[in-house]
């Protein structure tokens, strides 16, 4: 996109006239990136529509959304429109000018060399990147490859035209997802991924072994729930990064996915179709009252489900994952966006809620007390914004903000562009709260006193405004960044990095910070923390490219439409 030299003039107060119109830095800013997330990669996006665009009826209702049945189904006619890539571009900031003309920042070269310096290897080969490399305190657990914190090196290495880490990393899980997983003698499910791994060297024998945690010898012994979830995300990123669909296709990848789906997709008492889970599964991995049905989890399941309709071959085992996918998407995205969210005018409903109703006209469908509303409540809601609440079950919700789930129901289109845009208003208007001098806040608002104790256990890192407690983690700017982008606000982004580079660096990339602005290092946080860094380049990648969004947002489904059959030999 360029601005034409001819019918544009630069005025004496940083204005440009274009013709008849005026525009600002601020507006010439915004038209310039609206025009970068145009800008095609590499196919002709006016004639081959991304399989992303589609909606669940045309991708999951009728079997495949990528092949054609033949009638002797021996072959397949790939639709490759779903896996548009750039060529492996590495990114300008490896070297002293990037190719959109920016200079790049020793803050971006130095974050480069930290997190090549975490790279784990096995056997000659790169297959995860170390949990943190501070050897200033007791290792316990941050010397493994974890699943989660895995995520934002692999988009970065991604991102830098790298996918030969990300490949190896999703077979070597893969293969420690089929070992046996023994617990106290009680077996967990076959589709679990480990929550991590390490790699241990015999040098007596000259030989690497792999050792998975698969919640054994976690703190709590909580097995992963969003392992798995982030499995099948990263398996789609890196399909939609390099446009090489091979890797999904291998029988170990469709058995991998679909024992995950096994897991999540089994049928019980249960009457919601969100996922039950314990306390401490999952990034806020101690209890902190994170269980039941948190928005964490239904966000992941969410997106998950998604990648796994467009992965998924359409194969005799593959059909009937697909429609119970379809399903459980339209009942958990109708479930979800009608009960996990508040705005102002929900948080009147919910005030004058009425107890005690009976039958399907309640209106009060989850019996909850307007007396246990919190009083911080009416303070923190804006007049314009909203978001999706912490958790919901029968007689409690928990209103808490969380970051993470709201950020990846924006990227899963789990929330409406509606709710995705009130998502951003809040964000914009409680800034000192949830952003404050580090982004960003992992929940806000903290809990303390009397409640801390029942809820933490007295957990001493879980004190107040520290840790999962309404702790600051860096990690989380490049999901706000992605949001961000998404929802064509970009200025939020650039606003929050420019934040985080003031002291991350400075303060050697700590895992998270306390305080209600995020003022102090965490006082148990370890320093270089990988997925810290990681974040922060993720982050720049994307403001640089805006193009890289597609490996982590999917489109909004506009047709969400019944359950419908078709015949098995259609095409499209």
């Amino acid at each position: 996109m360029f601005l034409s030299v001819q019918t544009v003039d630069l005025s004496t107060n940083g204005d440009v006239k274009d013709g008849d119109n005026h525009y600002n830095a601020a507006e010439i800013e915004e038209l310039v990136f609206s025009k970068l997330l145009e800008r095609p990669r590499a196919l002709n996006m006016d004639r081959q529509r991304s399989c992303d665009e589609r909606s669940l009826f045309e991708l999951g209702v009728v079997m495949s959304p990528r092949f054609s049945s033949r009638a002797d189904n021996s072959s397949r006619v790939i639709d490759h429109a779903d896996f548009v890539y750039s060529p492996s571009r590495r990114s300008g900031f490896t070297s002293p000018m990037s190719q959109t003309g920016f200079e790049t920042y020793p803050m971006v070269a130095e974050a480069w060399d930290a997190l090549r310096r975490s790279l784990v290897h096995f056997r000659g080969q790169p297959v995860g990147t170390i949990a943190a490399l501070d050897n200033s305190d007791e290792k316990l657990n941050y010397d493994q490859v974890f699943v989660r914190d895995f995520v934002p090196s692999a988009l970065a290495f991604l991102m830098n035209g790298e996918p030969e880490i990300v490949k190896n990393f999703i077979l070597k899980t893969l293969r420690l997802q089929s070992w046996e997983k023994k617990i106290d003698r009680f077996h967990l499910g076959e589709g679990v991924m480990p929550a991590s791994f390490k790699v241990l060297h015999d040098p007596v024998r000259n030989s690497e072994t792999l050792m998975a945690d698969f919640g054994e010898s976690a703190i709590g012994r909580v097995a992963p729930v969003d392992s798995g979830f982030w499995w099948i995300i990263l398996l789609r990123a890196y399909t939609k990064s390099t446009g090489d669909i091979s890797l999904a296709e291998r029988p170990e990848c469709q058995k991998g996915m679909r024992l995950i789906l096994s897991l999540c997709l089994s049928e019980g008492f249960d009457t919601f179709p969100t996922l039950l889970c314990a306390d401490g599964c999952c990034m806020i991995d101690r209890r902190m009252g994170v269980y039941g049905y948190p928005i964490e989890i239904q966000a992941l399941f969410f997106m998950a489900l998604r990648c796994a309709l467009l992965l998924l071959k359409q194969d005799d085992e593959g059909k009937e994952f697909v429609e119970r996918i379809v399903k459980r998407l339209h009942a958990l995205s109708y479930h979800v966006r009608g009960y996990y969210w508040i705005d102002l005018k929900q948080l009147n409903d919910i005030y004058r809620y009425k107890t005690e109703e009976y039958s399907h006209t309640a209106v009060n469908k989850f019996n909850v007390i307007p007396d246990s509303l919190p009083e911080w409540i009416f303070d923190f809601m804006p007049t314009h914004g909203g978001y999706f609440i912490g958790n919901v079950s029968p007689a409690r919700m928990d209103f808490r903000w969380f970051a993470l789930g709201n950020c990846i129901a924006i990227l899963s289109s789990l929330a409406t562009p509606e709710q995705s845009t009130a998502i951003m208003d809040l964000i914009e208007s409680r800034w000192e709260e949830l952003v404050g001098e580090m982004p960003l806040k992992v929940c806000f608002p903290a809990i303390e006193s009397h409640e801390w104790r029942i809820v933490t256990g007295c957990d001493p890192k879980n004190t107040r405004w520290s840790y999962h407690n309404a702790g600051s983690w860096p990690v989380l700017l490049w999901l706000l960044t992605a949001a961000c982008i998404k929802t064509g606000r970009p200025q939020i982004a650039r606003r929050a990095i420019e934040v985080a580079e003031m002291r991350l660096m400075k303060d050697s990339w700590p895992e998270y910070y306390d305080g209600k602005l995020g003022r102090y290092i965490g006082k148990q946080a370890r320093k270089n923390q990988t997925w810290s860094v990681a974040g922060y380049l993720v982050a720049k990648l994307m403001l640089e490219d805006p193009s890289h969004l597609g490996m982590v947002a999917l489109e909004e489904d506009k047709q969400m439409k019944p359950l419908m059959k078709r015949s098995n030999s259609w095409t499209f």
